[in-house]
């Protein structure tokens, strides 16, 4: 059995839990991480309270292989995420250098300048996440990853993410089938399917389209050719009602 690399997002931010903004992190990062075989098993949104984010990180970062966290980075004075980083880790923030050099490059009136600099504040001893997008990096300390909440830049710092940084296992891969059939018609075979791959996960999901009522399969897992042998069982299941499968 291939051991599973675990990985948790906690998405920080009072405008996720309000509504005002749509969190599209999630997904982006999910599809990056299984790339690099790691699998992400949980995640949390939480606000923008100091002691919740510090024991949030805190029971994560013990919990998971790895944690990535999004939002709170940015030069405003209710961007606290790297004050909350320093002290679950019991550092202390210092002005990275060169995080300040890249800031400076941009001339700004000194009350910007200053708002701007707030996000050269890194944890002693934590390592950059460079920010293709040209903006400011976000930082890693050891199995936490600390990157920005804006969509275009959070997958900016993503994208530098690679196999020397996270040590992950076989990515997973998937198959999926669709049948004219409700889940309750394939429940007590669909288990004994599972059952008999235990290390593949497989998933009903119903949906109604055109007046029709039908369930996707989708089966999950690391192991190519275990997949097409429970794709086939399936397969044999759905015709086994006399019901033609609809395959993606």
């Amino acid at each position: 059995m291939t051991q599973t690399v675990t990985g948790c997002m906690i998405i920080i931010g009072n405008e996720i839990l309000s509504g005002r903004t749509q969190d599209v992190n999630l997904a982006y990062l999910a599809k990056a991480l299984n790339e690099l075989g790691v699998r992400m098993v949980e995640a949390r949104v939480i606000p923008d309270v100091e002691e919740t984010i510090i024991a949030t990180v805190n029971e994560c970062r013990h919990k998971f292989d790895y944690v990535f966290t999004t939002g709170g980075i940015g030069p405003t004075h209710d961007d606290i995420t790297a004050d909350c980083i320093a002290r679950a880790f019991d550092t202390e923030l210092e002005m990275h250098p060169e995080v300040v050099a890249l800031i400076r490059r941009r001339e700004a009136p000194p009350e910007v300048m200053e708002s701007r600099l707030r996000m050269a504040r890194i944890p002693v001893g934590a390592t950059l996440i460079d920010n293709p997008s040209s903006g400011p990096p976000g930082f890693q300390m050891e199995n936490v990853f600390v990157m920005a909440g804006v969509p275009m830049v959070m997958q900016a710092m993503v994208s530098t993410l690679d196999a020397e940084r996270i040590k992950g296992s076989l990515p997973v891969r998937s198959r999926s089938i669709g049948a004219h059939l409700s889940e309750s018609q394939v429940a007590v075979r669909l288990r004994e399917i599972a059952q008999e791959h235990p290390d593949v996960d497989l998933g009903s999901y119903p949906y109604y389209r055109g007046n029709v009522y039908g369930t996707n399969l989708v089966m999950r897992g690391t192991d190519e050719s275990e997949l097409e042998v429970m794709l086939e069982k399936v397969r044999q299941m759905i015709i086994g009602f006399g019901v033609q499968p609809n395959e993606e």
